[in-house]
C-alpha cells in the first residue's frame, strides 16, 4: 500500500511548459483516473511517478521519501501497446520479472527456484484467465488476452503503485468492459495504488475512485507554449453511490475538446 505527495510540480522543455503547479496528496490503495484533451500532460505526469521524466520543478514523495528518480520495482506500468516478448510462452513472460530480479546477470532461474516461480507465475495467470494458455505464445493470443498478459507481467513484482497509460484504448466495447470488471477486482485484491490514463469521460468514472481533470487554465495567443496544464478539477468518487452528473463547467469544458 503505497501513498503519494505531488507539490508544485512543473516540466517544461526550453520554453515549452507542459505542466505547471501541480499539488496534491493521493492515498494509499486511491484508484486515480487522468482525462483530459490529448496534449494536455497526462502521460508526462505519468513517467515521472515512474520515473522516467525528471521534474523541472517542485517534487514527488513516495510514501514520505523522494522519488527515486529512475523506474523501479515498487512502480508497474502498462502502456496501450502490450509490452510482451514474442519469443516467450505466456507462462515465461510472466516468470521474466521474477527471473531477472532473482538473477539479473543471467535473466533465467534453475531447479526449484525456477519451479517456485512457474507456480507464482502460473497464480498470476490464473488471476488474469490466462491459465489455459501459459503454453501458447502471444501471437496466438487476442488484443484483449495480450493486455491480460500485460496485467499478469506487472502484478508478479507486486508494485506499490501501479501506472496504466491508455490500457484499454485499442480493443473493441465488449472486450474493454471484460478489462473494467477484471481490473477493478485485481485492484480491489491487491490494493495498489493506481494512476489510469484515459481519454473516455466514462471510463474514468466508471472505475476510479478519484477522478483527476487535466487542462490549461493560462493562455496567451502570441506565446502558447509559456504556459502548462494543470489538474483543473480533482473530484473523489462515491463507488456506492456513483456518479450519475458531472459538474456543468466540466461537462463543458470536455465538450470544447470533443
Amino acid at each position: 500500500m503505497t501513498s503519494v505527495s505531488v507539490r508544485n510540480l512543473w516540466k517544461e522543455y526550453g520554453e515549452h511548459t507542459v505542466l505547471e503547479r501541480i499539488s496534491m496528496d493521493i492515498a494509499e490503495r486511491s484508484f486515480c483516473t487522468l482525462v483530459g484533451a490529448s496534449g494536455c500532460g497526462k502521460t508526462t505526469f505519468l513517467r515521472m511517478l515512474l520515473g522516467s521524466e525528471a521534474p523541472t520543478r517542485g517534487e514527488i514523495r513516495i510514501d514520505g521519501q523522494p522519488l527515486v528518480p529512475e523506474p523501479g520495482p515498487d512502480r508497474g506500468v502498462v502502456f496501450q501497446r502490450y509490452s510482451v516478448f514474442p519469443h516467450l510462452t505466456v507462462l515465461e513472460n510472466v516468470m521474466l520479472g521474477l527471473e531477472i530480479g532473482a538473477s539479473p546477470l543471467l535473466g533465467r532461474l534453475f531447479g526449484t527456484a525456477r519451479r517456485r516461480a512457474a507456480d507464482e507465475a502460473g497464480h498470476y495467470l490464473d488471476a488474469v484467465g490466462l491459465g489455459a494458455a501459459r503454453d501458447k505464445y502471444p501471437s496466438a493470443l487476442s488484443g484483449g488476452m495480450q493486455q491480460r498478459l500485460a496485467l499478469a507481467q506487472t502484478l508478479i513484482k507486486k508494485p506499490g503503485i501501479l501506472l496504466l497509460d491508455e490500457p484499454f484504448g485499442a480493443l473493441d466495447p465488449g472486450t474493454r468492459k471484460e478489462m473494467h470488471a477484471l481490473l477493478r477486482r485485481l485492484w480491489e485484491e491487491t490494493k495498489t495504488t493506481v494512476f489510469m490514463v484515459t481519454h473516455d469521460l466514462s471510463e474514468g468514472f466508471a472505475l476510479g475512485t478519484r477522478l483527476l481533470v487535466f487542462d490549461k487554465v493560462r493562455w496567451d495567443e502570441q506565446t502558447p507554449d509559456a504556459y502548462g496544464a494543470t489538474v483543473t478539477y480533482d473530484i473523489p468518487l462515491d463507488r456506492k453511490a456513483g456518479v450519475t452528473e458531472l459538474p456543468i463547467e466540466l461537462g463543458q469544458s470536455m465538450e470544447d475538446h470533443r
